[in-house]
């Protein structure tokens, strides 16, 4: 898919890839497709905010950490979405996450939410 002008990249690896999340969060299933983000790796939180559980069917959820590790990698997809869809996640996801921007895989600049 290309880009648009308006489009912010966000590396998703968890519940934010489910479409009933995504309508949820965004009003829309996001188009995206698969990436990489070298040097992390993935761990697992309890969520004890019970609206997040309600949308995700889940109260345990993936969260990444940097390894600096080459060999590390979180397998994801990447979402094109706008500013405001990204505001949106900002709200879904729990102040355990933090939004950062990251180098993916494919050499493309993107936000990922990491704990």
């Amino acid at each position: 898919m290309s880009e648009g002008p308006d489009d912010e990249l966000l590396f998703t690896y968890g519940t934010l890839q489910f479409a009933e999340v995504q309508l949820d969060t965004f009003g829309r299933i996001v188009a995206g497709e698969g990436d990489t983000l070298p040097c992390y790796t993935i761990d697992y939180t309890e969520i004890t905010d019970q609206r997040v559980v309600d949308v995700s069917g889940l109260s345990v959820h993936p969260v990444i950490r940097h390894t600096g590790n080459p060999l590390d990698k979180v397998v994801g997809k990447v979402l094109h979405v706008t500013l405001d869809e990204i505001d949106a996640a900002d709200e879904y996801e729990v102040q355990l996450y933090r939004r950062e921007r990251v180098m993916l895989g494919s050499g493309r600049s993107a936000w990922v939410y990491v704990g």
